[in-house]
């Protein structure tokens, strides 16, 4: 079976710039036809580009119904759209924003294609969260909180479709070269420096399509990750007292 046929059509949302950019690029690469949903006003790469709000449900429902019918059906969809807002604690609005895009979003996007792939017995889910998610960011806890929620949905998702023949997946890197990373302050971008190597968004999106390749839930395209979340788990007092220290140095 050729890549095209394999993935049938593919959705990105953020597919305007970044990592969403490079995955409709990855995936156009291999023939598949895909569509792209971003902030009006934007562009992006595919056969296929919608402005439209990801936290908007109704919005989203029609935006997929109008690819399926253009392109036939989804078999990828990258529930990826992001931003960075709230430092420290952050306000209402923050949160608001945060939970909004990082959590809804994905569960809008769930109820608008999984059934269908259940039905058909096949297809990709996949979730951008965040190293964060696993762990945290130091500056935001709105970001921390969501995307660890993002994580524990795309869980929840991996377990409640995964005898349907759909394969979820979630995404967490640490940072990625892309406009949110562009645009930290010096504090953010001592933090990134820190944790390691900031990838290309190319490099983040090879590692998703061997994920799905493969079957692998969690894409950590950062290996460290792992062995962070690892010590987490193994001894939180000290992965705790660990975290001040850097945030100190910081």
């Amino acid at each position: 079976m050729d890549a095209a046929t394999m993935w049938g059509a593919v959705v990105v949302t953020g597919g305007a710039s970044g990592i969403g950019r490079a995955l409709a690029e990855r995936f156009a690469a291999d023939g598949a036809a895909v569509a792209t949903f971003d902030l009006p006003g934007t562009t992006g790469p595919g056969a296929v580009h919608v402005g439209l709000d990801v936290t908007d449900p109704d919005a989203l429902g029609a935006a997929v119904g109008g690819v399926e019918a253009e392109l036939g059906p989804i078999g990828v969809y990258c529930s990826n759209a992001g931003i960075a807002a709230g430092m420290g604690l952050g306000d209402d609005a923050d949160w608001e924003r945060c939970w909004s895009l990082h959590t809804m979003a994905h569960v809008h996007a769930a109820r608008a294609v999984l059934p269908a792939m259940a039905e058909r017995g096949g297809g990709h889910f996949v979730v951008t969260a965040s190293a964060a998610g696993l762990l945290m960011m130091m500056r935001s806890a709105p970001y921390t909180v969501t995307k660890h929620a993002s994580v524990a949905l795309a869980e929840w998702l991996a377990v409640e479709y995964g005898d349907r023949g759909v394969s979820v997946h979630c995404l967490a890197p640490q940072a990625v070269r892309t406009p949110m990373v562009a645009g930290s302050d010096e504090r953010a971008r001592r933090e990134l420096e820190a944790a390691g190597a900031i990838l290309e968004p190319g490099e983040v999106a090879e590692a998703v399509v061997a994920a799905l390749r493969s079957g692998e839930f969690l894409i950590t395209p950062h290996p460290q990750v792992r062995g962070y979340e690892a010590a987490k788990v193994a001894d939180r007092n000290a992965w705790l007292a660990g975290m001040r220290r850097l945030r100190g140095r910081l």
